[in-house]
């Protein structure tokens, strides 16, 4: 475990361990929870699809492409769990591949009209 104190910045870093160093390490999808077998029924998301939905997130200059760094605002779910959780899925992509997934960036979806 590692404690920290509420509102206290916290940053995280992934790193890719592979001989093949043309890797891009992208930061998708981050959820937390009170309960770590559970990322379903109490969650709160910091980012979805690249998309920042917690507004203290922020993504942070990594030293190289298999490197993945980010950090946001320590909180918890009200005071009644001791713990929070942490569930990011990362994709790994080609170096400099642009029509990859992991240089698109934030993927918004677009809502279709109903309409005929």
């Amino acid at each position: 475990p590692y404690y920290v104190d509420m509102d206290q910045n916290l940053y995280l870093q992934a790193s890719l361990h592979s001989s093949d160093q043309n890797l891009k390490l992208f930061v998708d999808t981050c959820v937390a929870s009170p309960n770590s077998s559970d990322f379903r029924t109490l969650v709160y998301e910091l980012t979805r699809s690249g998309c920042a939905v917690d507004s203290t997130y922020s993504l942070y200059s990594p030293p190289r492409s298999d490197v993945a760094r980010f950090g946001f605002n320590a909180f918890s779910f009200v005071n009644r769990f001791p713990a929070v959780f942490l569930k990011c899925e990362l994709l790994v992509c080609r170096y400099q591949d642009y029509s990859s997934r992991c240089y698109q960036g934030c993927a918004k979806r677009f809502k279709r009209s109903a309409g005929s």
